[in-house]
C-alpha cells in the first residue's frame, strides 16, 4: 500500500508550516513520475457537486524536532531513491526570483528545514520515519 507522509518541523509558525506544506504538496503531485499511483478520485456529493482529485492514499502528517531530523530523512529518502519534496527558510522571503537566489546561495547545511514531503510503500516509510510522533 502506498502512502503519502509528511514531516514538519514543529519549531516552525503553524501559518508557515501550513503555506510549505501546501507548496510541498503540490510540488510533489506534479512531479511524480506515475500520476495513476496517486489515485485521484473524483468525489460527487448528491447535489452533483464535484470535489476533484483527492488522493485514495493515507496521508500522514509527523512532527520533527528540528530541521536537522528533516535533513536525516531527506538524505535518506534520497539513497532510497523514494520521491519526495521539502521546503526550507529560504523559500519564504521575497519574490520567487529572491527565494532561487537566496536558496542558491546557501550551503545545504546551513538550510532551515520546515518539512518534508514523501510518497511511497508504506512499509518503506516506515522503516525511517517511524520514530516521529503525530503532529497535532
Amino acid at each position: 500500500m502506498l502512502k503519502f507522509v509528511a514531516i514538519l518541523n514543529k519549531k516552525i509558525e503553524t501559518g508557515r508550516l501550513l503555506n510549505a506544506l501546501g507548496h510541498m504538496s503540490a510540488g510533489l503531485g506534479a512531479s511524480y513520475p506515475n500520476k495513476e499511483d496517486l489515485r485521484l478520485l473524483q468525489y460527487k456529493d448528491k447535489d452533483g457537486g464535484a470535489h476533484p482529485n483527492i488522493s485514495y492514499h493515507p496521508f500522514i502528517i509527523l512532527k520533527a524536532d528540528n530541521g536537522n531530523q528533516i535533513r536525516t530523512v531527506r538524505k535518506e529518502a534520497i539513497s532510497r531513491g523514494i520521491q519526495f519534496t521539502d521546503f526550507t527558510n529560504t523559500m519564504t522571503v521575497g519574490t520567487s526570483e529572491k527565494q532561487l537566489e537566496n536558496t542558491k546561495n546557501t550551503k545545504e547545511e546551513e538550510l532551515e528545514y520546515y518539512g518534508i514531503v514523501l510518497f511511497d510503500e508504506a512499509e518503506v516509510l516506515r522503516e525511517f520515519t517511524s520514530k516521529f510522533s503525530l503532529f497535532q
